[in-house]
């Protein structure tokens, strides 16, 4: 005698999109995880950073300049300027409108190039080595921190302009393409603490 039971259909899923962008996609609730982890790490950074600065007599210490402000200041203006295009990338993955998606991509890649290129400079001018006391280590440790994750999307926008000119756009790759603009959002704004602290702080103390 068989055992078998007859199947029961409990719902009918024919009627659900194949796909989704936004809250609906799976990646962008993992991308807002990514970026709550990243925050945290730079929650930690900027309290240690605090901490040893209301320890520590001289901020920075004696015979140290604090970091110069020209290049900085060129620097965080370009970053807010980049979500110029970078909102407008967002909204043509949204769209789901190909060529804009691909060409948006590629101008981010390149802007996000130069900005790097300012931060190698800006290296240059922060006035102390990583290994001279704690406020060198520090700032450095704040600013490689920042900078890790600008190589980290500037890697991803390239990747992705290079996928999108040499494959088929689907729904997918417009999702992928929004929660990149929505990341470089986030290593935009994170700055905007991380470089108070390395330029301000020392001027204020």
């Amino acid at each position: 005698m068989s055992d078998a039971r007859p199947c029961r259909i409990v719902g009918d899923v024919s009627d659900l999109p194949e796909s989704a962008s936004g809250a609906k996609h799976l990646v962008c609730w993992g991308n807002i995880g990514f970026m709550a982890i990243e925050g945290t790490a730079f929650a930690l950074a900027a309290g240690t950073y605090l901490y040893l600065l209301s320890q520590t007599q001289g901020w920075p210490p004696a015979g140290t300049r604090p970091p110069d402000l020209f290049w900085p200041a060129v620097l965080t203006l370009g970053l807010l300027l980049s979500e110029i295009p970078n909102l407008w990338v967002r909204c043509r993955a949204i769209a789901k409108d190909e060529w804009g998606v691909r060409f948006g991509t590629l101008g981010m890649t390149i802007f996000g190039l130069l900005l790097l290129i300012l931060r190698g400079i800006e290296f240059a001018h922060l006035n102390v080595h990583w290994s001279d006391n704690a406020y060198g280590s520090l700032t450095w440790m704040l600013i490689i921190l920042h900078t890790s994750h600008l190589i980290t999307d500037i890697g991803d926008t390239a990747v992705q302009a290079v996928w999108l000119f040499t494959h088929e756009v689907g729904d997918d790759q417009f999702a992928d393409v929004e929660d990149n603009a929505n990341y470089w959002t986030f290593v935009v704004l994170s700055w905007l603490p991380v470089g108070a602290l390395i330029y301000l702080a020392p001027r204020l103390g």
